[in-house]
């Protein structure tokens, strides 16, 4: 029995952590932001590395979507899928989401902001997928009529095996010790862009404690877009694992 694994999460979270987990398994083959090109050739949003990653990947989501629900590359048991949330755009066809076993990794919007506000300009809530996050918990709730598992990365750092072993019983996949650790240092999976986002994930060998909630007071902007991610982000969380 096969099963595709979409994760959704937005940036500045613990989502490439994740995919080192579940790629360390022996089942497991994952795929890193597939839809990253589609989304930036639809929207023009300036990223780091922008043309490079349209040149390398697939901007045409229809494509993207036949692999993601095609045959498992290297006929593996289990597809993880790491997404963000906000390249899913409203005009991408969204049945084949039903053909997918769907996770949610959340993190407070405080960190997230002021994260991503180190590394580049961020003006709006939609950026960091927080609405568009809980507008698809709530569609995949209303397609599949079942509630899809949220991991809250603070929660998760706490106890990563008792989260995992959470994680794997409600997608139906047996729970690995593998999930725990990793070799340290890049992935042939690591999408291109890895060299601007992914430093302190190819330092790391396994998941690391929770940091200290930084309490600095955030700019005023800043400030507002967390209270704009605040009730999508409180949404979700009263559903964690």
């Amino acid at each position: 029995m096969s099963v595709r694994i979409a994760m959704w999460s937005g940036p500045r979270n613990i989502s490439t952590a994740m995919l080192r987990a579940f790629e360390n398994r022996e089942d497991t083959v994952v795929v890193d932001e597939p839809l990253y090109a589609c989304y930036l050739a639809a929207t023009g949003a300036e990223h780091p590395g922008r043309e490079e990653i349209i040149q390398a990947g697939d901007t045409d989501w229809r494509s993207v979507v036949a692999r993601l629900t095609g045959p498992i590359p290297g006929a593996s048991a289990v597809y993880y899928q790491k997404h963000m949330t906000h390249h899913l755009l409203p005009a991408m066809d969204r049945h084949w989401l039903t053909r997918l076993s769907h996770a949610f990794l959340i993190r407070d919007p405080r960190a997230v902001v002021r994260s991503y506000a180190r590394a580049r300009p961020l003006r709006s809530a939609e950026e960091l997928g927080f609405p568009q996050q809980a507008a698809l918990f709530e569609e995949i709730r209303a397609r599949t009529g079942e509630i899809p598992p949220v991991i809250d990365a603070e929660h998760f750092l706490t106890d990563p095996r008792g989260q995992l072993q959470a994680l794997c019983e409600r997608l139906g996949i047996a729970f690995s010790e593998r999930m725990l650790s990793w070799p340290s240092g890049p992935r042939d999976s690591d999408g291109i862009w890895a060299g601007h986002w992914y430093g302190q994930v190819w330092q790391s060998t396994g998941f690391g404690p929770p940091r200290p909630p930084d309490t600095t007071p955030l700019a005023p902007e800043l400030a507002t877009l967390v209270a704009a991610c605040e009730p999508h982000y409180q949404r979700l969380l009263a559903f964690c694992l």
